[in-house]
């Protein structure tokens, strides 16, 4: 009989439980969606950034086989940056821009006013990525058949002078 009473029970907490969690105190709001109970705890705990706390100035940069990925962001202004960015894909295969940046909740929306080419990437605290698919436009920036298109960029560094100092592959300042 008291094992019965157990698999009565066990049914009867969880459903409890999960009630209890979707009634956990209100957690900020970021993109319409508000983060999960364990999302909430992970970054409580500090397992996991707060991106939302974190300036996206500084340095981002990657190196691979084919070349290097580097974007640059500085201040200019209260929640606008200035931005630089150029990816490589070999010899020949690279993208290039400099423009303006704005964050909104966890997304950086970069716009390159010579190509008219906006992107809105994802922001991570330590990382910016950018969606699989980007503006049409945006292939104006780009040489033969590179693309900006699912590009990520871990961060290197987080202070401007870092990201002043970035220099592109012909050796020109990048976010001056």
């Amino acid at each position: 009989m008291p094992r019965h009473r157990a698999t009565l029970i066990l049914p009867i907490l969880l459903c409890a439980c999960q009630q209890a969690s979707q009634q956990d105190v209100a957690a900020p709001v970021q993109n319409g969606q508000a983060p999960s109970g364990l999302e909430r705890a992970a970054i409580e705990s500090g397992v996991i950034v707060d991106a939302g706390r974190i300036s996206p100035v500084g340095l981002y940069q990657r190196r691979h086989e084919a070349g290097r990925d580097l974007l640059c962001v500085v201040a200019d202004g209260p929640n606008k940056f200035r931005m630089g960015a150029e990816v490589e894909f070999g010899e020949g295969q690279t993208c290039k821009g400099r423009g303006t940046a704005r964050r909104a909740g966890d997304k950086l929306i970069l716009r390159f006013p010579r190509a008219q080419c906006t992107i809105v990437a994802t922001y991570e605290g330590d990382r910016v990525a950018l969606p699989g698919v980007v503006d049409v436009h945006c292939a104006d920036l780009c040489q033969n058949r590179a693309s900006m298109e699912g590009v990520a960029f871990p961060r290197l560094a987080y202070d401007e002078k870092a990201a002043l100092a970035a220099r592109d592959r012909d050796g020109d300042m990048l976010c001056q």
